[in-house]
């Protein structure tokens, strides 16, 4: 029976984040993951990176998608993992009067607290992204963001971890788990039994599911998002590419789950991301529904999503969709993430609910509760995140 100090359930990027780093304290860390390595949504999203800087006062969502930069770069550039980490910059398409004005504030808000972004003319945006469209009213410019492969850049994640002496063990689904109070945790899998001390929930869309193996009630739900991607091309698109309609429109909307691009069946806006791989392909997203865990891409939705892309870079309108996928997110019911300690169980910790944003927040995320996990204390950044606001017993 293998016995580990440490467990984490989950082998996406979060997981396989806290994984490195809390081998690099020195920690036994055993990871189990039901299928292989960034075979959920860490291998299946856009892969985008980054925010809009550090700021003069950083709270939680600079951390998070600053820090991970910082640790994307750190996988290329210092340990060598060719990761296709690129800092691109990202381009927001402005459609209408209303949406202007919201982003014309929204960047002037960012440059009062010391945050980077510019609003740009149609021409100044053609002048770095030649296939821009001319006729939108403007672009928002964010000079800290990045991107990089999801698969390449999660699986490299965990060969760190591997190389720092955690165990990983793929194709583990775990069945059962059983609280030995401050003796730690019994898992079951379809092939083995494990035992740890503490235990780390970083299951993704799947964290509910888990959570009731222990008796808790974990307010994370699955989301939908779904993709689409040409074939390979010659380079024509080089930042990241985003529309301003879906975050204009979430700034009066207090939906729960926040940031949905539906309400049950009914669309309430457009939500748009992508970008051009290495490879070629022209890959864009953005449909964000509640349907459980229904995984079959909806073929209205990458219709309309790819004529959103039309809207932004007209070139894409002429080219035809080879391949389509789905992936499920964690969306937590308040919009903000479950980083840390929870407080129902002894040695219990979880990181997710990172919604769309898992691949370019979960390195640090992970971080974060590895850091928490070693000493012992709650870093400062993660009081907003903390699980006990929500976490309850199960009914």
């Amino acid at each position: 029976m293998p016995d580990s100090e440490i467990i984490i359930v989950g082998g996406g990027i979060a997981g396989a984040s806290a994984a490195l780093h809390l081998a690099r304290h020195g920690r036994s860390v055993t990871l189990l993951e039901r299928g292989e390595i960034a075979s959920e949504a860490s291998g299946q999203n856009m892969g985008g990176l980054g925010g809009a800087g550090w700021g003069n006062m950083p709270d939680l969502d600079s951390y998070l998608t600053m820090g991970s930069l910082e640790l994307f770069k750190g996988l290329q550039l210092d340990m060598g993992y060719d990761i296709e980490f690129r800092q691109s910059g990202s381009l927001t398409g402005i459609h209408t009067e209303e949406q202007y004005g919201y982003i014309r504030d929204r960047v002037l808000r960012l440059k009062s607290n010391g945050y980077e972004g510019e609003l740009l003319t149609p021409r100044e945006a053609r002048a770095i992204e030649p296939e821009a469209n001319p006729d939108l009213l403007g672009y928002m410019y964010l000079p800290s963001r990045g991107q990089a492969d999801p698969v390449k850049s999660t699986r490299a994640f965990a060969d760190a971890a591997r190389k720092a002496s955690t165990t990983i063990n793929t194709g583990q689904y775990v069945t059962s788990i059983a609280s030995q109070g401050d003796r730690g945790y019994t898992l079951q899998t379809q092939h083995e039994k494990y035992t740890c001390k503490t235990l780390v929930i970083a299951a993704g869309a799947w964290c509910g599911p888990v959570g009731r193996m222990l008796g808790v009630r974990i307010p994370i739900v699955p989301v939908r998002g779904q993709m689409w991607s040409t074939a390979s091309l010659p380079p024509l698109i080089f930042q990241l590419i985003s529309s301003a309609e879906s975050s204009f429109m979430w700034s009066r909307d207090d939906g729960s789950p926040p940031e949905l691009t539906h309400r049950e069946d009914t669309r309430t806006t457009r939500h748009l991301y992508g970008r051009q791989r290495r490879s070629g392909e022209i890959v864009f997203g953005g449909d964000r529904q509640d349907v459980g865990y229904e995984t079959d891409p909806d073929a209205t939705g990458i219709e309309t999503n790819r004529g959103h892309a039309a809207e932004v870079v007209p070139v894409v309108a002429g080219l035809p969709v080879a391949r389509t996928w789905a992936g499920l997110m964690p969306f937590t019911l308040d919009g903000d993430p479950m980083i840390g300690k929870i407080p129902l169980r002894d040695n219990l910790y979880i990181v997710s609910g990172l919604a769309s944003s898992g691949f370019g927040k979960g390195p640090m995320a992970g971080k974060l509760v590895a850091d928490y996990i070693h000493t012992g204390h709650m870093p400062h950044v993660l009081a907003e995140s903390d699980p006990a606001r929500c976490v309850t017993e199960a009914v």
